[in-house]
């Protein structure tokens, strides 16, 4: 199992959803479909459709620019980063 750790603006948009959550999955693409099975909606905030990462989503396995496609494996780290932007 890998480690998802979210950003702080999510976990007020679902019901239970702590801000570390252990989720299977081989990509990343197949974490946020964890995550999407257990709290409805979670995809339609991380990706646009294609699919594709959102622009303002960053994700970062192990410390390494990530994209859907990048593979985890038990044990990873997988940070997801919102993006702030302000003028």
């Amino acid at each position: 199992m890998a480690e998802v750790h979210l950003p702080p603006t999510l976990p007020s948009l679902f019901d239970d959803l702590p801000r570390t959550v252990e989720v299977d999955g081989a990509t990343v693409a197949e974490a946020i479909d964890g995550l999407e099975q257990r709290w409805p909606g979670m995809f339609d905030r991380l990706c646009q459709p294609g699919p594709e990462l959102r622009p303002h989503i960053n994700v970062y396995v192990d410390r390494e620019r990530a994209g859907l496609q990048t593979q985890i494996g038990p044990g990873s780290r997988v940070d997801v980063i919102a993006a702030i932007s302000g003028g």
